[in-house]
C-alpha cells in the first residue's frame, strides 16, 4: 500500500471514491426512499432549462436549476423551480431546499417563498452560500 496526493487524477479514481461516499451515505439513510426528480424545458429535442433534484425525508433537495443564458430573465427558472416543487408536494414532501453562492439568486428565492436556513460569508473565496427552505403545502 502507498499513498499519492495527485492533482491531475483520473476520473475512475475519483469515482471510486465519490460512489463509496454515497454508498455509505445512503446506507445510514435508512428509511429515506430517495427518489430523483426533475423538470425539463425542451426546444425539439434539446434542454434550454430545468431543475434536477431527489425527493427524500417527505423533503425536496433541488441540486440544479438552469436557463440557457440567452433565455434568462423570462422567468423559465421559476417556472422549472414551480413544477419541480409541485411534482415534489404530489410525492408527499412538505417542503423545499435549495443552496446558492449567487446572492441575486437567493434574493429570488426568498421573492419564491424560500427562508435562509443559513447564510456563511466568504464561504468560497468572495462567495456567500445560502441554504433556504421553502414551504409547499
Amino acid at each position: 500500500m502507498n499513498w499519492s496526493v495527485e492533482e491531475d487524477f483520473a476520473d475512475d479514481d475519483a469515482r471510486v471514491i465519490s460512489e463509496g461516499v454515497f454508498r455509505f451515505g445512503r446506507a445510514e439513510a435508512v428509511g429515506s426512499e430517495a427518489r430523483p426528480i426533475a423538470s425539463f424545458l425542451r426546444d425539439g429535442s434539446e434542454v434550454i432549462a430545468g431543475a434536477i433534484g431527489r425527493t427524500e425525508f417527505r423533503r425536496l433537495f433541488i441540486n440544479y436549476l438552469w436557463v440557457r443564458d440567452d433565455l434568462r430573465g423570462q422567468g423559465l427558472g421559476t417556472e422549472a423551480l414551480t413544477r419541480i416543487e409541485a411534482a415534489a408536494l404530489q410525492r408527499g414532501a412538505v417542503d423545499a431546499q435549495i443552496e446558492t453562492l449567487n446572492d441575486r439568486n437567493a434574493k429570488l428565492y426568498r421573492s419564491l417563498g424560500y427562508q435562509p436556513l443559513a447564510v456563511i460569508d466568504r464561504a468560497i473565496g468572495p462567495f456567500t452560500r445560502h441554504i433556504l427552505l421553502k414551504p409547499l403545502s
